[in-house]
């Protein structure tokens, strides 16, 4: 039969993952979102630190930013509109109380910090070339917080200054932990408020810039999400409403790649299972019947049987649910 669609090939990475793994997920909502797909299922991962992150500059200095573990203080964070931000950190970072600001950042910093320290996978998504340097300190922002524009200037940075920059972090993460494995991905998203064009230029210069570091650099491996979306599913079916974001439809194929990349069966039978009880777990019935006790002791049981066999998942949160 003839195939009325481009299939993107996708080799099985010789590297498998599985619920012993530790990885952390960087980069733009496309990590995010995959990120949070893994914390579901009960992998042991970090998504996003310093939360959302689209340029590869003020990644790679959020990825150094970790490996050091140097807390940020008072004079890092900058007060606009009755809450202190930081130009690193994403908005969901932001707050009333600088104080409270703080430890939210140094605690998440402290907690990414060893994790990378041990973890076997970074995940990287790189989502524009396009970013906003500080005129008063030439530092490129990862969020502006609505600050005016007239403080920043906007730049598309090249491949040269992408693939030096990252480089220079590898080079510091591969002291600091020699046996990890990165992952690039580029972000499907399209960016339009840049323009159509630019857009294209943006995310040709991210591809070359990531294709010179997975050519380069050791240990380092590229997931085509973007080629995925833009050729395999080349249909607006596969958006959301605003015709740019890739919907539900589109990300769990992508997601089932992913999978078929990354894990081994074993993993995909456990990861089944695991659906099963968090699932299970939200439904909220009408009525506390005898029969839905019987559906929640099953599962209570379910859980204890898987518990025998993986102890290092944690189903505090859905047992609690189901013998409540």
């Amino acid at each position: 039969m003839e195939l009325f669609r481009t299939v993107v090939n996708c080799a099985p990475s010789p590297e498998k993952m599985d619920y012993d793994s530790s990885i952390m997920m960087m980069g733009s909502c496309f990590a995010e979102n995959l990120g949070v797909r893994l914390q579901q299922l009960k992998f042991n991962v970090i998504v996003n630190p310093f939360g959302i992150v689209y340029h590869p500059a003020p990644a790679a200095y959020q990825l150094k930013r970790i490996i050091s573990g140097k807390y940020y203080t008072i004079d890092e964070l900058h007060k606009r509109d009755e809450l202190w931000h930081s130009f690193d950190h994403h908005g969901r970072f932001s707050h009333t109380d600088a104080q409270t600001c703080l430890e939210q950042m140094n605690r998440e910093l402290q907690q990414a910090h060893e994790q990378l320290a041990q973890a076997n996978r970074l995940f990287v998504t790189f989502g524009t070339a396009w970013g906003y340097r500080m005129k008063n300190t030439g530092h490129i922002s990862a969020n502006c917080h609505k600050f005016p524009s007239s403080d920043f200037e906007r730049i598309r940075f090249d491949e040269e200054t992408i693939y030096s920059v990252w480089s220079k972090s590898i080079s510091e993460l591969r002291r600091f932990n020699p046996n990890i494995k990165i992952v690039f991905t580029l972000s499907p998203i399209r960016h339009l408020r840049d323009g159509a064009h630019e857009n294209q230029l943006s995310k040709s210069t991210l591809l070359l810039a990531i294709e010179r570091l997975y050519r380069n650099t050791e240990n380092t491996d590229y997931f085509p999400a973007y080629e995925i979306v833009l050729d395999e599913l080349r249909d607006y079916r596969f958006y959301a409403d605003d015709m740019t974001h890739p919907n539900n439809l589109a990300f769990n194929y992508v997601w089932k790649i992913f999978c078929e990349c990354y894990m081994d069966e074993d993993t995909t039978r456990i990861m089944k299972t695991v659906e099963d009880i968090v699932k299970a777990a939200i439904h909220r019935p009408i009525h506390l019947t005898s029969e839905y006790r019987k559906f929640a002791a099953t599962y209570v049981e379910k859980i204890a049987r898987l518990k025998q066999q993986m102890p290092q998942l944690d189903f505090t949160a859905e047992i609690e649910r189901f013998t409540s």
